[in-house]
């Protein structure tokens, strides 16, 4: 079978592809069969893929849940949420199906690959590393923000981010996604323990730490609906997007699967789960914070609950940041050695281009964690951005590229079903609703930065506090 032919399975109406330069399909996976004292990569289970995912997905996005009531109103708030579940949870299904249809598949880039070549993987291999270095460095961040609160503030802020930069590459160095997989039931805990922290606290307390001291009266102006600026709203609609994250590293994380048939499974744990969470969270913390949220939300309840939230929260923002440095350098690790026995065999080439890509995630997210050293504006920014080509578009065109694009594609013409037809629609719906929240929320984003910066001390590689 030649690079400029590819004849995929032709079983359950798959059709072929022809004219168009491809790479053979694997069968087995990237990593294909492990030899005798090689690295087997293909040992994770479906519980354990949940439990990276689900902390991957929860560890950021809900410290700024809170605010996208403040912003919205609590009805708009709940709306937007749950469509952007919707969104992210056909993603879920759409991603193994289309890995089943296309083995070939590691990661997003190689899905860039298929539909558009050579110039569609870099472009999507650039996206991605971007994208999750940008966690890296909001992980990151949201370290030296605890360590500050924790310590009020004992060193540079630059110290912070350094020292969470060289423990997160320390723990991303371990070299299979199982053993790291162990990390996620701590993150789970700890970031579960720090938010019930933080909404027990807020319920039982007369006023939020931002409010007006006691005795003045004070107003937490708590709506239903909101009356947000464009550029209020498009920054929600960046940070939502952020709180599911995770989705493009589901193809790299069905890469190392034991059994990739359990992946939807996986997918229904992590994304049902995320979403309780977020509602479960943000909904008491907004009712009893109204205006006076603070984001990250841990700050809301005052000094010494800041001090405690925080303290509770390093291990899970310390994971997050593993866990997406771990995917990201595996993505470079594989684009390295594809195709090579070094890239399941201990030699020196297999752990030079490892440690080497893990060193080069590490460092390229502490830079980006201080190029833009404020949380709520990072993750927004990349959720914007990045994340919906990453979360949303890239599954909806991954559909109509199996099932209606292409002058070859027999299933437009002869499927008239109510499931195909809605399902195109949607489809479409996800290119042109991504279209937007990218506009309005790389705009409201870049605004909400700017704000922040101007006539303030904290600037990039700034020694101020940023937890205050």
């Amino acid at each position: 079978m030649g690079l400029f032919e590819r004849q995929d399975k032709v079983d359950e109406g798959v059709e072929i592809s022809v004219g168009r330069p491809q790479e053979p399909v694997e069968e087995q996976g990237v990593f294909g069969a492990t030899e005798e004292g090689g690295v087997n990569y293909k040992t994770v289970s479906w519980t354990r893929a949940s439990v990276v995912l689900m902390k991957a997905q929860i560890g950021l996005g809900v410290l700024g849940i809170p605010s996208i009531f403040q912003v919205l109103g609590l009805i708009p708030g709940i709306i937007l949420l749950l469509v952007v579940y919707a969104m992210a949870s056909f993603s879920a299904w759409a991603i193994p199906s289309f890995v089943k249809r296309h083995p070939e598949v590691h990661s997003i880039a190689d899905v860039g690959f298929v539909m558009g070549g050579t110039i569609g993987r870099e472009a999507y291999g650039l996206a991605f590393m971007i994208f999750m270095l940008c966690v890296v460095a909001s992980g990151s961040l949201g370290v030296s923000i605890a360590l500050n609160a924790v310590s009020e503030h004992a060193i540079c802020s630059v110290g912070f981010v350094a020292v969470a930069i060289v423990v997160v590459l320390l723990l991303a160095s371990i070299q299979t996604l199982d053993r790291v997989s162990w990390l996620g039931w701590v993150g789970m805990v700890s970031i579960m323990s720090a938010i019930l922290t933080l909404t027990i606290a807020v319920g039982v307390q007369s006023r939020p730490a931002a409010a007006p001291a006691a005795p003045a009266p004070w107003d937490k102006n708590f709506q239903l609906f909101g009356n947000p600026t464009w550029a209020e709203a498009g920054s929600t609609l960046g940070t939502i997007v952020f709180a599911y994250g995770a989705t493009p590293a589901f193809f790299n994380v069905i890469a190392e699967m034991k059994r990739p048939q359990d992946f939807p499974k996986t997918a229904m744990v992590c994304q049902t789960y995320a979403t309780i969470v977020y509602l479960a969270i943000g909904i008491p913390v907004y009712w009893y914070c109204g205006d006076y949220v603070a984001s990250p939300a841990l700050g809301s309840a005052g000094p010494l609950l800041k001090k405690i939230c925080y303290g509770l929260s390093i291990p899970a923002l310390v994971i997050t940041a593993v866990i997406y440095a771990h995917l990201s350098a595996k993505y470079m690790f594989v684009r390295i050695l594809r195709g090579s026995r070094h890239l399941v065999s201990n030699t020196p080439q297999h752990w030079c281009a490892w440690i080497g890509s893990v060193v080069f995630c590490c460092v390229i997210g502490f830079i980006i964690a201080e190029g833009i050293p404020v949380f709520s504006g990072l993750i927004s920014i990349v959720g914007a951005i990045f994340g919906t080509v990453m979360c949303i578009q890239t599954q909806g065109a991954m559909w109509l590229y199996d099932h209606s694009w292409g002058a070859k594609n027999a299933e437009r013409r002869k499927n008239r079903s109510w499931r195909y037809v809605s399902l195109t629609v949607w489809c479409y719906f996800l290119l042109i609703g991504g279209s937007i929240i990218t506009v309005l929320g790389a705009y409201g984003s870049i605004t909400e930065v700017i704000n922040t910066y101007s006539g303030k001390s904290l600037t990039a590689f700034s020694c101020a506090d940023n937890s205050a």
